[in-house]
């Protein structure tokens, strides 16, 4: 039982991890306005460290559009594959500009990489 559930965790464990990097490599979609890790800054995006469980407009130093700010958005998994399908539906008059990502293992594993770094930009 207990090597079960172990072989189940570390399955698991794997499968994040892949999809982790298929996400780096969605990330090269974002790169040019977003940054994330150890390093990141303000771009013509906010860092995306620590995402996950922050509220939408709250990057000190970035210039959030009024949409942006009031959105009342707290990041999370079902939030943000809503919101990178289409940003402008999710946040109309954001000064976000991007077609979006209609693929959702796509988006998904994008969510993965990003969730991954906490506030400072370190890996989780």
């Amino acid at each position: 039982m207990k090597v079960t559930a172990i072989i189940a965790l570390v399955i698991a464990f794997s499968a994040s991890a892949a999809n982790a990097q298929d996400g780096a490599t969605a990330f090269k979609k974002c790169i040019a306005c977003l940054d994330v890790g150890p390093t990141a800054k303000n771009k013509v995006g906010p860092i995306l460290n620590g995402l996950d469980g922050r509220k939408s407009g709250t990057i000190a130093g970035f210039n959030y559009s009024d949409a942006n700010k009031s959105s009342n958005i707290t990041w999370s998994e079902a939030t943000f594959l809503e919101y990178i399908k289409d940003p402008r539906a999710k946040i109309p008059n954001t000064k976000m500009v991007f077609v979006g990502i209609k693929n959702e293992a796509e988006a998904k594993s994008l969510w993965d990489y990003l969730k991954q770094f906490d506030a400072d930009g370190k890996t989780k």
